[in-house]
């Protein structure tokens, strides 16, 4: 290891053929829960540098990592430590050959930005917000308002499939673009309602034709249970419309930049 990159604590070693499989980042001198395991069961461990540390689990170099088992355990670790401290997620599947590249490679060429961002997140926790038209209702809504729609659904609904092509293609044309106008409007109102509980947010890609809205929120958690119960009041209000589903608390994915963190 070259100056100015040791680590503290005690050394890494892993079996021959094995790395570090990388969960993330936390401060330096973190105590681990006792017993923290991760992919495969391997314990958690830290690579320390300066002020941060790597959160590592010892992983056979010829093993693949994108299996449903391997990510649901690289979550519960993270989920798990930042319920108790702030946690800077590592991409999933992040695996470095030994303690030399997690120190050249990961901490020490960012390690002023870790620490930064450890402190930014520091009391805070992520939660997601997604919220989806109950479509029937929203449907009739298209319908009710828009006479062409409603000349077209009319003239269509009792037709054969094969039947009226051109009318049908129009009819999803038009219901597409209401929709779209009426998602524009709903995810705006959710949004600005949801602001002054939180201390950041970031949209997340949704679809299909019900999709309103879906965004991660950084919390602070004091600020938590007030968020909570606002949702809860607006689930009741647009509950016939409208479909409010919250996620987390969670580690904060969405708030830790690009490469190699998001």
């Amino acid at each position: 290891m070259t100056a100015g990159t040791a680590t503290t604590g005690p050394p890494l070693e892993a079996a021959p053929g094995h790395g570090w499989f990388v969960y993330g980042v936390v401060e330096a001198g973190t105590r681990l829960p006792e017993g923290l395991a991760g992919v495969e069961g391997s314990p958690v461990r830290l690579a320390e540098h300066g002020e941060v540390a790597a959160l590592v689990g010892e992983i056979d170099l010829e093993r693949t990592t994108g299996r449903r088992a391997d990510l649901v355990a690289y979550s519960e670790v993270l989920n798990t430590l930042a319920a108790t401290m702030p946690v800077a997620p590592v991409r999933f599947g992040t695996v470095l050959l030994d303690e030399e590249s997690l120190v050249e490679d990961l901490l020490s060429p960012q390690a002023e930005l870790l620490s930064g961002l450890l402190a930014d997140l520091t009391g805070r926790c992520q939660v997601n917000l997604r919220a989806s038209f109950h479509e029937p209702v929203v449907l009739a809504e298209v319908v009710a308002e828009d006479p062409e729609v409603r000349r077209l659904h009319e003239l269509t609904r009792d037709l054969p499939e094969e039947a009226a092509y051109a009318e049908r293609v129009r009819l999803g044309e038009l219901v597409a673009r209401a929709l779209e106008g009426k998602r524009e409007i709903e995810a705006a109102a959710l949004l600005d309602s949801v602001l002054p509980f939180v201390a950041s947010y970031s949209l997340r890609e949704g679809g299909g034709p019900d999709h309103v809205l879906d965004v991660a929120l950084l919390v602070d958690d004091d600020r938590l249970a007030a968020l909570e119960d606002h949702l809860e009041q607006l689930a009741e209000a647009l509950h016939e419309r409208v479909r409010l589903r919250m996620v987390g608390p969670i580690a904060a994915y969405d708030f830790v930049g690009g490469e190699p963190w998001g």
